[in-house]
C-alpha cells in the first residue's frame, strides 16, 4: 500500500493544484469563481487561502483518502486518470476538518509543524478550512468526466449527508472533552469515530461507486468496508499518539501526550476508566480534566492506560474492524490485485508509525 501512495501522490497534489492553484492571479479568480462585482484582490486570497492550505500539504500527509478513491475506481473497470479531478474532493475536505479541528481542540503542532492557527491567525485559518468544504463541490460543477445530471445529483446529495454526520461527530468529539466528567462508553466512542472520520471514508468510497455508477448495494459495502477501516484509522491514531509519547513510535509530528492533555476521551481512557483499580482511576480522570498538564503528569496517565492493557485492548479492537472490512469486500466482484490492495490497506492504517 505504501507504494500504491507513494506512486499516485505527485498526480493527486497536481490535480489539487489544478483547483487551488499555489500561485493566484486574477485569471484564475475570474475563471474559477466568475467576473468579480468590483475587484478582487489576488494577494490577500493568495495569503488567505492558498498559502494555508499548500504549507499543510507541503508538510507530509499520505493523501490516502484520494489513493484510496482511484483504487475503488480502478477496481470498478475505469481509468483512474480521467477520475483524478475527483479524487480531490475527499482530500481537501480532510484537510480542511484538520484546520478545523486544531483550533477547536487548541492543538500546538500538525505534521510537524505549528498548527496553522498558530502561523497565520484563528481567523485565517477558519476561513481557509471552511473554504475547502466548499471548493471541492465546484469539482461536481465543472463536470470533468461528463456526469449524467442524475449521478452528479447523488453525489451532491451524499456529500451533503455525510458532511453533515462529520459534525455530529465532531460535536461529541468537542463536548466530551470541555465536560470531561461525562460518562462515555465504547459504542459512543465507536459511533463518534464512524460519524467524525468514518464519514470522510465514506464519501470516498461512495463517490467513487457513484461517478461509476455501481449498483446500490456494491456502493453499501465499499462504504461499510471505508467506515470500518477508518474506524479502525482511528483507534491507531489515538494508540499512536500514546505509543509516540512512550518513545516507541516514529516521528507522530504532534504534541507529546496531545491526547491527555486535551483530555480527550478515546478508545483506550474508556477502557483504562472501566478496568482500572478504582484510585488509578480516579487518578486518570483528574489528570484529563486538568486544564493543564506537566509531562510527569502525561507520563503518569499513560503508565496508567499501559497498566490496564489498553493499549493491546485498543489493538485487538482495530484488528477486529478491519477484519470485518475486508469481509465487506466479499460483496464485491473486484479483481485479485484490488482486493489485495483494499486489504492491504487495512493493515497499513493499524500498523503505521507516523
Amino acid at each position: 500500500m505504501r507504494e500504491t501512495l507513494a506512486e499516485w501522490r505527485p498526480a493527486v497534489d497536481e490535480a489539487i493544484a489544478d483547483l487551488v492553484p499555489r500561485e493566484i492571479d486574477d485569471d484564475y479568480l475570474e475563471s474559477f469563481f466568475g467576473e468579480p462585482t468590483y475587484e478582487y484582490d489576488s494577494e490577500s486570497i493568495q495569503q488567505a487561502l492558498a498559502d494555508p492550505l499548500w504549507e499543510l500539504l507541503d508538510r507530509g500527509g499520505k493523501r490516502w483518502r484520494a489513493v484510496l478513491f482511484l483504487v475503488f475506481v480502478d477496481g470498478f473497470g475505469e481509468d483512474p486518470e480521467e477520475y483524478l479531478p475527483y479524487a480531490c474532493i475527499p482530500e481537501i475536505l480532510h484537510n480542511g476538518t484538520i484546520i478545523v479541528d486544531d483550533v477547536e481542540d487548541g492543538a500546538t503542532k500538525r505534521r510537524g509543524g505549528p498548527a496553522l492557527h498558530h502561523v497565520y491567525g484563528q481567523d485565517v485559518a477558519l476561513n481557509a478550512g471552511n473554504a475547502m468544504y466548499f471548493l471541492p463541490l465546484k469539482i461536481l460543477t465543472e463536470n470533468p468526466a461528463d456526469l449524467p445530471a442524475e449521478q452528479r445529483l447523488a453525489a451532491y446529495e451524499m456529500l451533503m449527508y455525510e458532511l453533515n454526520r462529520t459534525h455530529l461527530g465532531q460535536g461529541m468529539d468537542i463536548y466530551w472533552h470541555n465536560e470531561c466528567d461525562t460518562p462515555v462508553g465504547t459504542e459512543e466512542y465507536l459511533e463518534m469515530c464512524a460519524c467524525k472520520t468514518g464519514c470522510l471514508a465514506r464519501i470516498v468510497a461512495r463517490l467513487a461507486a457513484i461517478i461509476t455508477d455501481q449498483p446500490a448495494e456494491v456502493e453499501e459495502a465499499v462504504a461499510s468496508y471505508a467506515e470500518l477501516t477508518a474506524v479502525a484509522f482511528q483507534i491507531g491514531d489515538d494508540i499512536l499518539d500514546v505509543e509516540n509519547s512512550l518513545g516507541r513510535a516514529g516521528d507522530f509530528g504532534k504534541e507529546f501526550g496531545n491526547d491527555v492533555r486535551e483530555g480527550k476521551k478515546t478508545l483506550l481512557v474508556i477502557h483504562a476508566l472501566e478496568e482500572s483499580p478504582p484510585e488509578k482511576a480516579r487518578r486518570l480522570g483528574e489528570l484529563l480534566e486538568a486544564d493543564e498538564n506537566t509531562d510527569e503528569e502525561v507520563l503518569e496517565a499513560l503508565s496508567i492506560l499501559e497498566e490496564a492493557g489498553s493499549i493491546e485492548y485498543a489493538r485487538e479492537r482495530a484488528l477486529d474492524l478491519a477484519a470485518n472490512a475486508r469481509a465487506e469486500l466479499d460483496a464485491v466482484a473486484f479483481d485479485d490485485e484490488t482486493i489485495q490492495e483494499l486489504e492491504a490497506f487495512t493493515t497499513f492504517v493499524i500498523e503505521r508509525d507516523e
